[in-house]
């Protein structure tokens, strides 16, 4: 379903630019013809202009994530939850033909110093991500430490896995990186969680 609001639809034109092109790769007049919005309404929502647009895109894209992981976990074994959220990427970049990657990759790996604002929002989405990660964990039993460490390494391997499977037009990477990190979680699984 397709946004109304111009605010939002200027958010998902965003989004999507990011996931196929990067920050750099999209100029402002194709993210306003795909937005059906005319200049003005950009600056009327956005006054930092392109910069603050991708600000709003990295939050929205970080708390959709939040938020379906948040879903996926909730009552489930973390392993079962985390896996699908491992395959429902690796289906939609699929579906995409190899397209359309994870926006908060993308963008990372263009940023500079000059980037302040972008790479302060990146820096809290990761560390948001993570916390949601870990704190499923944790409620599943595991070691607050461990949660912590295993979070970073799936959102690391989640991305990663992203982006050779984007480059390489293929599932095998984000199949390789789901059966690693189903290993790690069995390896650290809670001891009374075993015959669960």
């Amino acid at each position: 379903m397709k946004p109304t609001d111009a605010r939002e639809r200027l958010i998902a034109a965003m989004t999507d630019a990011l996931q196929r092109r990067g920050l750099h790769g999209s100029g402002l007049t194709e993210l306003l013809r795909a937005a059906k919005a005319p200049k003005g309404v950009l600056y009327h929502h956005f006054p930092g202009g392109k910069t603050e647009l991708a600000v709003a895109a990295i939050e929205a894209t970080v708390a959709r994530l939040c938020s379906m992981l948040e879903a996926r976990m909730a009552g489930l074994d973390p392993a079962v939850g985390l896996m699908a959220w491992v395959d429902g990427a690796q289906k939609r970049l699929a579906e995409s033909g190899y397209e359309q990657g994870c926006p908060l990759a993308t963008i990372a790996l263009e940023t500079t110093q000059a980037d302040v604002a972008i790479r302060a929002a990146l820096g809290a989405g990761f560390a948001r991500i993570r916390t949601h990660i870990a704190a499923g964990l944790a409620r599943a039993g595991y070691q607050q430490g461990v949660a912590e460490s295993l979070a970073a390494l799936m959102v690391a391997a989640y991305e990663g896995g992203l982006l050779q499977a984007r480059a390489a037009g293929t599932p095998e990477p984000m199949h390789l990186v789901g059966q690693a990190l189903l290993s790690l979680l069995s390896l650290h699984r809670p001891k009374e969680k075993h015959n669960v």
